[in-house]
Formats: structure tokens, C-alpha cells, sequence
């Protein structure tokens, strides 16, 4: 079907694991007739659930898209592009990567379970973003749901702006319309009452429209007054609607696909996209214009390696139109490529289209530079345009990885970095210090799952462990070293002797090399090597093998020899003189010490503060915030922090988070570092 910007929606179906959003998913599509029946999570039929790992799981795991097109009886047709996102945090990169394409974010609600954090977190996402937010109730025919219960709960978490548009009526078999209708029978009593408040709500919006309403009635409001009022309080957020659902018996569906094209908002009429060209102080606000026929500006927020089609880049078109052979910049780049192919997506297929016009969702295939939040645009004029970031959660687990076999050392390499471009939290990093290469996700389970597919995908095994802690080494005092190398052999022999001193540098100061020497007791080009001898111990250790800071080191004598006297020997001695130093100026192994903030419900609090006691913590404070939660402030060394996350979350059944920083580094306690020089073997080269 051919159809333009205005009849688009753009709706990601997002909340808690165990909602129903996948099988709401399917139910649409089936409703909308992109489907003849239904899939089913339990058989592994789902169009959005199509990866093996999702389907052995029965849940999902990154998101998934199609489109329908729906014609209600006796109004235009519309094309609704749908995004089911999933609903376990450790997931969260691809469900927040969504809210790029779409003006409205429908939260799926068990009414069984109620609310939960993760529906709060999408809801504060959702607005955070601007976007239009409803929330959907499901599982509306479950014998124990208590659905008057539940709509007040979500009135007095969410505010009096969560009104219903429709209520479930004859135990959930049905629903019942209480905004076009101002009569009738529901679950949760009259509609007259329920009908009376959100047109209430609704008209209250505008001035015109109040007066009008004041001075004739609601008989009096014209449908395009009453949907112009009602567009404003979703782009304002003065109205949250909530809409009733059975998704697995489908009442409710048909009735939101019709609320979905009669008064969910169009590319044109919802919040502006909050582009910006240039950066810094200089960056400025730049409105694209749902236009066809002005200069593309479009904004890539998901990427698939696909095996079968390769690198497939899915975007969101805000301006102009995207055809077949149209010539595309990817950011500031100099050369455009050529859409070769222009796709549509319903699950894992691709179904091609000639043309995608503002407000819809398409893909490319086989283009290299495209990657996350990459900016496509057709001409030079829209160079250094960039979408406002999301606010993705920092990735807090991390796992150093060694292949199970040596040479697969660039296949790994080369793996990681395509999963690191599918979802914005996972984070591949090259640690120089341990030299390691360590992998960063949301949890174990979200490290677990790419770890698989690393070996299903990609035929790469790895050996997973913690990563190294990056310690340091300093000294506590004053010292002097001395150290005279020779070595004899049958020809020309080696000799260098050097004197120096040591002294501790404020925290941060680094390394410091100075030249005493006086009488050139040292020739001046062997000072150099002295520095390199001095150097090497600075990078691997003195006392635990770490890499060492904040130390000064003075050269202020030494002998030479004019035949035996060479480089290396002086790099030896210079070597030797700085370990002699270090043991005499009470060395000191020092740790990170993080800034940590946790986030939870307030009655875990003493839970909490208890547990971070007992890792060494300082707790610098504690606030309330809103939702009844509180932000626990403290300071806590990273070697503590080992399996933090998942003692959160078994404290706070889930609802904790932390955020995490680095602060300063800081001595070891006496029995830590003991324990650290034990485990060191040294590896200093003998004499």
C-alpha cells in the first residue's frame, strides 16, 4: 500500500519481562493482517523472536520490527511501523536504541504482576525523550487481576494525567470505548465517569478549546478540535492514556490498532526530533522537517551483521526521501555511497521497497561506514548534523577473554567488534596496563549471551575470567639506591655504576627524572640509558609486578669505565639502583577507589549500606528522590566490587542500579598488599 507521512505510526512496545509484549506483537500483526495466524513464544514461531538464542529462551533479546497496514471500517488506511523491544535490563542497549525511531512508546503492563521498575524506568526513559507515552494493560481476562486496583496504582505512581481510553468490560472478554463513548457498562464501573475525566483532561489543554467546550458542551467540539487537543497532551505530557488488552485472546486489539490510527500521533505531529548541528558551545538546534522533497536527513539506530545479507544499517528517515540509487552521506563523510537495495523488515525477513519517505523505517545492506546513530543525509548542507544522544546505562560487568586456541586472535578481534555494533552497552576494550581484552555488558547474563553467540555466530571459542585489577605501585618515603654493574667475559667486559635517590610525588604527579650528576662521573650519553634501566621497572613493578607512579628519581653520581663502560650496562645498573631505592623507601601498593552511587528502593537502604560496609566503603551520604527511592553515595576500591551487580539485584529483587566512576587511587590495607607480593613472582632479569 502506497500511504504518506501523515498516515505513519511509529510505536515501540516495551515494559517488564513476562508482560506479553512479544505476544502482543504477534497479535497485532495478525490483527492488522501482515500475518494469517498468530506465533507462538512456547513453539518458537514468533516474527519477532526469530534468533535460535531467543527462541531457547523464550524471551527476547534484541529488537525486533515490522509494519502494518490497517484500514478501520470508514477511516483512511495507516501504516504502523512496530518495534517489540526486550524486557529484561540486560538488554536494555537495543530496547533504548528505539526510542530514536519512534513519536510513541507503549507500555505493556501485566495485570497480574502491576508495575514494576522496569516499567518505571521506560516510562521516565520515554519522557526524558519527549515522546508521546501510553500505556497498554494486559492479561486484562486473567481470573486474579485486579484492574480498578491497578489503574489507580498507576495514577498515583504516574500522576492524574494516566487516564483510560477504553476499560475492559464483561471480566475481559471485551473492552469498552470511554472516550468517543459516553455510555455503558465496563469492570471498573460506569464509562459515563470515566469518559467525564479524561475529556476533562483533555480540553482543559487549550484555551479555545475549553471555551468552547464551557460555552456548548462536548456536542459543541468539532473531531479535529477534540483530536488537536488530544495530540497537545501527549506531546506535552498532560495525558497518559492507558488502553485494556487480552493479547492472547485478542480483545482490545482490533480497538488499539483503530485508537492507534485515530489519535496516536503522526511523524508531523509529534515532538520535533532533537537534532543539533555542530558541538559544544556552537552546536544549534536544527528542526528537520517531515518534507519529501526537502534534503535527506535520516538516523541509523540499529545494526545487524546478518550472515545471509551482511551489514544491514535500519534507519529512520526525518526528512526528504531515501530511493533506490539515491546517493547517501554517512556523518561528515567526503564520499557518498549508493542505496543499492532499500528494505523493509518483518522479523528476519527483508522485503524490498522503492522508496522511504519521512517517518518511516527502512535498512540498507552491505555499506561499512554505517555503525549506531550514524546520520545519513544527501547533501553537504546537513554535514556535522548529529541526533541528541540517548542515555544509555554505563556497562558495569566486565570478563577478560583469552581464545581456547591460538591463532583465532584476529577472528576474535574481528567478532567482537561486530557485537560491540549490534548494541550500544556492550563495550569491547584493550586494557594496555594488564593487557588484556575485556569485554563490558549489563550483567553476567548479557555478557553470557554474547560469549554464546561468539562461539554459535562466529565459531570463536574464549576462556572467560575477572578482570586483572589495574594496581599501582609508589613509594612512602625518602631513599637512596647504589648499584655497580660489571660482567667480565673474555673480550670486552661491561661496567657502569650508578647512585640515585628517591621521593614520593603528591598523588597524580606521575614520574619525574632528574640529572645531578656533577664532574661527569656519568658521561652525559649514558644518562639516557639509566632513565631506560629506571623506566623499566616503573612499568613492571617492583613489589607486585604493577606499574609504578608518583615517584621522582635523582641521578646524582656514578663511575664509568672508557673501554668496558656501554648502554647496557648502565640501563642494568640504573635498573638495579632504583629496586635497591624502592625496597628502602617503604613501598606501596596502591588500589582505584571508585565513586559509587546506588540506586533502589528506599527499604533496602539498610541492606545496602550493610553490604557496602563490609567491602571497604566509605559512605559519603544518602538522598531521597522521587518514586520513594533513595541514591546511597559512597567511596569503594574496584578489587570489592566483584559481583556487585548481582548482589544488587538479589537485595533489591531487581530494582537497584549503581553508577560507577573512577576516583583516585589509594594505599592497600598491610594485609591486602602482603598477600599481593606473595602471589608476585619477580621477573627481573638477574645479573
Amino acid at each position: 500500500m502506497s500511504y504518506s507521512t501523515q498516515q505513519i505510526r511509529n510505536v515501540a512496545l516495551a515494559g517488564h519481562p513476562g508482560a506479553g509484549k512479544t505476544t502482543l506483537f504477534e497479535a497485532l500483526l495478525h490483527a492488522g493482517g501482515t500475518i494469517q495466524a498468530a506465533g507462538s513464544i512456547e513453539r518458537g514461531t514468533t516474527v519477532s523472536d526469530f534468533d535460535p538464542m531467543e527462541r531457547a529462551r523464550s524471551h527476547s533479546i534484541d529488537a525486533a520490527i515490522a509494519s502494518i497496514d490497517h484500514a478501520p471500517a470508514g477511516q483512511p488506511p495507516i501504516h504502523i511501523n512496530l518495534i517489540d523491544t526486550p524486557g529484561y535490563p540486560d538488554f536494555r542497549g537495543p530496547t533504548l536504541s528505539a526510542l530514536a525511531a519512534v513519536e510513541t512508546l507503549a507500555v505493556v503492563v501485566d495485570a497480574d504482576s502491576g508495575i514494576s521498575y522496569g516499567t518505571q524506568r521506560m516510562m521516565e526513559h520515554a519522557k526524558a525523550r519527549n515522546l508521546c507515552r501510553v500505556i497498554i494493560v494486559n492479561k486484562i481476562d486473567h481470573p486474579g487481576a485486579k484492574l480498578g486496583a491497578l489503574l489507580e496504582d498507576l495514577r498515583k505512581t504516574f500522576g492524574p494525567e494516566v487516564l483510560p481510553l477504553n476499560l475492559s468490560a464483561e471480566g475481559g472478554k471485551r473492552v469498552a470505548d470511554c472516550f468517543w463513548q459516553s455510555t455503558g457498562h465496563s469492570d471498573l464501573g460506569a464509562v459515563a465517569d470515566w469518559h467525564q475525566k479524561i475529556i476533562d483532561q483533555v480540553v482543559e489543554i487549550n484555551e479555545t478549546v475549553m471555551d468552547h467546550y464551557l460555552d456548548l458542551g462536548e456536542g459543541g467540539l468539532s473531531g479535529q478540535e477534540l483530536h488537536d487537543a488530544f495530540e497537545q497532551c501527549l506531546r506535552e505530557g498532560h495525558l497518559v492514556p492507558v488502553c485494556f488488552v487480552s493479547a492472547r485472546s485478542g480483545a482490545g486489539v482490533r480497538e488499539l490498532l483503530d485508537i492507534a490510527e485515530r489519535l496516536f500521533p503522526h511523524p508531523g505531529e509529534a515532538n520535533p526530533p532533537p537534532f543539533v548541528k555542530g558541538t559544544g558551545e556552537d552546536a544549534q538546534l536544527i528542526v528537520a522537517s517531515p518534507d519529501p522533497n526537502a534534503h535527506v536527513i535520516a538516523d541509523v539506530f540499529k545494526i545487524i551483521n546478518d550472515p545471509f545479507v551482511g551489514k544491514l544499517g535500519i534507519f529512520r528517515v526525518y526528512q526528504g526521501t531515501v530511493r533506490k540509487d539515491t546517493q547517501l552521506f554517512v556523518d561528515d563523510g567526503k564520499k557518498p555511497f549508493k542505496v543499492a537495495h532499500l528494505f523493509k523488515l518483518k522479523g528476519k525477513d527483508h522485503v524490498e521497497i522503492a522508496q522511504a519517505i519521512p517517518g518511516d523505517i527502512a535498512a540498507v545492506a552491505k555499506i561499512d561506514e554505517l555503525h549506531f546513530d550514524a546520520v545519513l543525509h544527501d547533501s553537504h548542507d546537513e554535514d556535522h548534523i548529529h541526533l541528541a544522544p540517548l542515555a544509555f546505562p554505563k556497562p558495569m560487568f566486565g570478563l577478560a577473554l583469552d581464545v581456547a586456541r591460538k591463532g583465532q586472535e584476529q577472528k576474535l578481534a574481528i567478532a567482537l567488534h561486530k557485537l560491540a555494533e549490534e548494541d550500544p552497552c556492550f563495550h569491547v576494550e584493550h586494557e594496555l596496563e594488564t593487557n588484556e581484552t575485556v569485554i563490558r555488558g549489563l550483567s553476567d547474563l548479557h555478557l553470557r549471551v554474547n560469549l554464546e553467540r561468539l562461539k554459535e555466530r562466529y565459531a570463536v571459542e574464549v576462556t572467560a575470567r575477572p578482570p586483572r585489577i589495574a594496581y599501582r605501585e609508589t613509594i612512602g618515603e625518602k631513599a637512596e639506591g647504589h648499584h655497580r654493574h660489571k660482567k667480565q667475559t673474555g673480550g670486552a667486559g661491561q661496567f657502569g655504576e650508578v647512585f640515585l635517590r628517591v621521593e614520593p610525588l603528591p598523588r597524580g604527579g606521575g614520574f619525574e627524572f632528574v640529572d645531578e650528576v656533577k664532574g661527569g662521573t656519568i658521561p652525559g650519553q649514558f644518562l639516557p640509558a639509566v632513565e631506560k634501566g629506571v623506566r623499566q621497572v616503573l612499568s613492571g613493578g617492583a613489589v607486585a609486578g604493577y606499574p609504578m607512579q608518583d615517584v621522582r628519581v635523582i641521578v646524582y653520581d656514578g663511575k664509568h669505565h672508557p673501554v668496558d663502560s656501554k648502554e647496557v650496562a648502565f640501563v642494568a645498573a640504573g635498573k638495579k639502583a632504583f629496586l635497591d631505592a624502592i625496597g628502602k623507601a617503604r613501598p606501596q601498593v596502591l588500589e582505584p577507589i571508585a565513586d559509587l552511587e546506588v540506586t533502589a528502593p528506599e527499604q533496602h537502604m539498610g541492606d545496602i549500606s550493610g553490604g557496602l560496609s563490609s567491602k571497604r566503603a566509605r559512605i559519603s551520604g544518602t538522598d531521597s528522590v522521587r518514586g520513594g527511592e533513595i541514591v546511597v553515595k559512597a567511596q569503594v576500591p574496584l578489587s570489592e566490587l566483584e559481583g556487585y551487580a548481582a548482589e544488587l539485584k538479589s537485595v533489591t529483587a531487581g530494582r537497584g542500579r549503581y553508577a560507577l566512576d573512577f576516583s583516585h587511587y589509594e594505599p592497600v590495607p598491610a594485609q591486602v598488599q602482603q598477600k599481593l607480593v606473595e602471589a608476585y613472582k619477580p621477573h627481573h632479569d638477574e645479573d
